[in-house]
């Protein structure tokens, strides 16, 4: 098998919102029917009130920090001329998804024909990270392995503990939401690359999906270019930690190959554990246990995250020159995810819109 190039992607889903009132507001209409620089680099979502950005190909993950802070800097300084600002979080803490305008794409209306209220209710953000695979065959046993690692990463991104005004009891409500959607969650393990593509043919075949796009699995392989796309995280409230993540999932693919190349690899667990690791990591965030099934006993969350830095990501991140940034999850840890701090935030305040505005802040930190 060819060394994957692990090359980056990154991208992030905001929050379009009034700062007077905080709530939501619709606004990708208004740069699709621009002529203005952002038009080229921002896209649309299922929501109008969502605006994407997706990265260049980054050969480095501090080529990817550039890429984060240009793609803020820029969709920030274009809703700010009709004086809204964005937000970078996993949901809304109060707007309501009945409120939300639908993108008219022929896209978005499809999905919102073949899903009805299942898409209405989507009112969620994420941030998804691309990792560069060339060969196929790796591709896939990157994906299988990968799967065990998903709700530790998950917790550290925990940004959405609020739900239409209230406050769910979960750091990651968004997670719960997107169950709705088919095709979504951790998916099986596959043998091969043949195994995976026979999948796909037979549910295209079916007339179950139009194409792979529509596979929607917390790690997937992309429909479009040879990378494994990680999709199980909530958008991620800093700059750091959105970079953080992406070096830890570059880090886990790179460790995954050098196993490989050395005949070794990590062992394969049934998706229902790894399900309940990802439960919860919805449910406490970095604040609860999570499950160490090698040794069938649970421990902080915390811990074993910080065992996946300090053990299984040490050996690669010298040569991949990110141990800054993947340990920087260790200043994630002491200082708690967003989700914590959006909670403290209204523990101190009763004031959704006073969280609003701290996302706002912590959006825009460093731009």
């Amino acid at each position: 098998m060819k060394a994957p190039s692990l090359t980056l992607g990154i991208e992030e889903e905001y929050q379009v919102v009034d700062p007077k009132t905080g709530e939501l507001t619709s606004f990708i209409t208004e740069i699709l029917d621009s002529d203005s620089d952002a038009r080229a680099e921002i896209q649309p979502e299922l929501h109008q009130a969502c605006v994407e950005t997706a990265s260049r190909v980054c050969e480095t993950v501090q080529d990817g920090r550039e890429e984060v802070l240009r793609m803020r800097r820029l969709v920030s300084s274009t809703v700010q001329k009709k004086g809204l600002e964005i937000v970078a979080a996993g949901t809304h803490p109060f707007s309501v998804w009945t409120d939300q305008e639908i993108t008219p794409l022929e896209r978005y209306i499809g999905l919102r024909e073949d899903l009805q209220t299942v898409a209405d209710r989507n009112l969620i953000f994420g941030t998804h990270v691309h990792i560069g695979i060339e060969d196929r065959e790796f591709l896939i046993d990157a994906m299988n392995v990968s799967r065990y690692f998903l709700p530790h990463v998950l917790a550290l991104s925990t940004s959405s503990p609020f739900w239409e005004g209230r406050k769910t009891g979960l750091h990651s409500y968004r997670t719960i939401n997107w169950r709705n959607f088919p095709r979504t969650g951790i998916p099986m393990s596959f043998r091969t690359w043949g195994e995976y593509e026979y999948f796909i043919e037979t549910m295209v075949k079916s007339n179950t999906i139009q194409d792979s796009s529509k596979i929607w699995w917390d790690v997937r392989p992309n429909h479009t270019y040879p990378t494994l796309e990680f999709r199980v995280c909530d958008m991620c409230t800093r700059v750091d930690e959105v970079i953080c993540i992406a070096a830890i999932f570059q880090a886990i693919v790179a460790k995954l190959w050098k196993l490989r190349r050395d005949n070794l690899t990590f062992r394969l667990y049934p998706e229902v554990l790894m399900a309940e690791n990802k439960w919860r990591a919805a449910r406490y965030g970095l604040t609860g246990n999570m499950i160490d099934f090698g040794k069938q006993t649970e421990h902080p969350a915390k811990q074993l995250i910080a065992e996946i830095i300090e053990w299984f990501c040490d050996d690669v991140v010298d040569e991949l020159g990110t141990r800054t940034e993947v340990e920087y999850a260790l200043t994630m840890l002491e200082e708690g995810s967003s989700s914590a701090r959006q909670l403290a935030v209204f523990e101190e305040t009763g004031d959704l819109k006073a969280v609003v505005a701290h996302l706002i802040e912590e959006t825009s930190a460093g731009l």
